[in-house]
């Protein structure tokens, strides 16, 4: 059996030059080409996970079918490769730290002095290593957060300085830099990329690929002169050029080898190269859809990677549905009844999102209200569906002070509240129900008719349930409770059938959208959105 090859990716110059988008390309083009790939993360922060991290800090956080609350970046993970990551895939300082400190205290050290070099390093590389050796993946590609010079990296820098040493043939670093442009001068800078590849070098790795992101084509010469000055073969300095769209970047590293080269550094068979026939093919039915359809996003984070699955999932399902998904977010805490038919009008469906706390619920509620009211077709998710339960409650069964026990601990109509066995439980990331839970559908329902099939299995990230006491009183009303979890009988959908598309779900379907399989209530809500648009 072949041995695990191991991929490094780092960045340097900047942070945000993409390396999740360069690791997800290379895990596709290797795929394509008949491997079994895996991706892990590794983020220097301190944080056990992202989990309790603010979205405006460290956009959406992404979680995995065993539960673990991860970086976003396995979202593009997942989306680019279809692969489903676990909680080995994601790991951050903090974790690294508590198993070191947790051996340490059960003795397992036998009273040595434990220091960053070898036990944390260590540490770090049995978890490079778990992968391929649990897994046997014929490559395991591993990104490390921040950027080179980082203090909080260097323990990772060290452990892959070591595994290179050991692992010899068996492994490879690509080093992502960036190329600026100076206006002024009129010229594209190599310096930087010069510094950040000697810092790497004065760490005692040798980048064996170098992927430069630049706003403006290089040059050939340019190339070289980062070849010589980096120590690096020509053929393995390719550029990764601003693109229309991530989904192009896949198909750019090929044209430019990046592959190829990732394996002739590993000495294997370059081979045919693959056609990735059924990506193109969606890349071709993005780039001819000039329609558009106008979805608004209703949450109270306003930047882009807060919502970065739902966006993604969005955009998706417009392509296969032949139009280009155009993404308006409209904050929740802007939202009166005095405006919301102004911030609503002109769209053709409307995503009610999740999140946290009591920012903004009015405004969800007010939104959910008039969607409803006007027939406007409405995906609600995790909170965005327990927002609509509320505002059904409310309106339609007449309880005015209906609330989450989440919002308002003394509300009398608790239609949202936390189940029983959660109540005692105190630490902020231990009361949720986290990951891939099954749900069973309603016959006959429009989820039902949506998935085709019965029985799913959907991820979770929440706190506070549909409280069943109201179920029938809901039921009677018009909302129906159409999806429930088989072994503790927790409502995981609602929907008013009489409604075009009013569907609330308590889970993420988000984080199952990829590239070539779009989810399927994504795909529904965008093509009830565009025939809405019709009418």
């Amino acid at each position: 059996m072949a041995e695990t090859k191991y991929i490094f990716v780092t960045g340097g110059v900047v942070s945000s030059l993409g390396k999740g988008i360069i690791s997800s390309s290379i895990g596709k083009l290797l795929q394509a080409r008949g491997f079994n790939i895996t991706i892990q993360k590794f983020d220097p922060y301190i944080n056990i996970d992202p989990g309790t991290l603010n979205p405006y800090e460290h956009g959406e956080c992404y979680v995995t079918v065993d539960g673990m609350e991860t970086d976003l970046d396995l979202g593009h993970y997942e989306r680019f490769t279809g692969i489903q990551t676990t909680k080995a895939n994601s790991l951050t300082t903090g974790r690294i730290y508590k198993a070191v400190i947790d051996k340490e205290r059960r003795g397992d050290y036998l009273g040595k002095t434990i220091q960053v070099v070898p036990h944390i390093t260590d540490e770090i590389k049995r978890n490079v290593k778990l992968l391929g050796e649990k897994q046997h993946y014929d490559f395991v590609i591993t990104e490390i957060g921040g950027t080179i010079g980082d203090i909080e990296s260097a323990p990772f820098l060290e452990a892959i300085r070591q595994l290179k040493w050991e692992m010899g043939k068996n492994a490879v670093s690509v080093h992502l830099t960036y190329v600026p442009y100076l206006k002024a001068a009129g010229e594209l800078k190599t310096k930087p990329t010069q510094h950040s590849v000697k810092e790497l070098q004065s760490q005692g790795i040798q980048p064996d690929v170098l992927v430069l992101r630049t706003e403006k084509h290089l040059e050939e010469g340019l190339l070289q002169k980062v070849a010589s000055f980096c120590n690096v073969d020509l053929d393995c300095v390719v550029q990764s050029e601003d693109l229309p769209s991530i989904y192009e970047v896949p198909v750019n590293m090929q044209n430019q080898g990046l592959d190829a080269a990732i394996l002739r550094k590993l000495n294997m068979p370059v081979g045919e190269k693959p056609a990735l026939g059924p990506w193109r093919n969606f890349l071709e039915r993005r780039h001819n859809a000039t329609e558009t359809v106008n979805i608004g996003l209703v949450g109270k984070y306003d930047l882009q990677d807060a919502y970065k699955s739902i966006r993604e999932s969005l955009s998706q399902a417009g392509t296969y549905n032949d139009k280009k998904t155009v993404l308006t977010f409209i904050s929740s805490e802007d939202i009166t009844e005095a405006n919301v038919e102004e911030k609503i009008k002109g769209m053709d469906g409307i995503v009610i999102c999740p999140g946290f706390g009591q920012r903004g619920i009015e405004g969800k509620i007010i939104a959910a209200h008039y969607t409803r009211t006007h027939d406007i077709p409405t995906f609600g998710i995790c909170l965005g569906m327990q927002m609509m339960v509320i505002e059904f409650a409310r309106n339609v069964l007449g309880y005015t002070d209906a609330n989450s026990r989440e919002m308002d601990e003394k509300t009398p109509h608790n239609v949202i509240d936390i189940m029983e066995e959660q109540k005692n439980i105190t630490n902020m990331g231990g009361t949720m129900r986290l990951g891939a839970f099954d749900c069973i559908l309603r016959q006959n329902s429009r989820v039902f008719n949506i998935y085709k099939k019965e029985h799913i299995q959907e991820r979770h990230r929440h706190r506070y349930e549909f409280n069943n006491d109201f179920m029938k009183e809901y039921e009677r009303n018009g909302m129906a409770c159409v999806g429930t979890n088989p072994e503790s009988n927790l409502v995981e959908i609602v929907e008013i059938p009489g409604l075009k598309w009013y569907i609330g779900t308590q889970f993420h379907p988000e984080y199952q959208s990829t590239v070539l399989n779009p989810h399927p209530l994504f795909l529904d809500f965008i093509k009830t959105a565009i025939n809405n648009q019709k009418k």
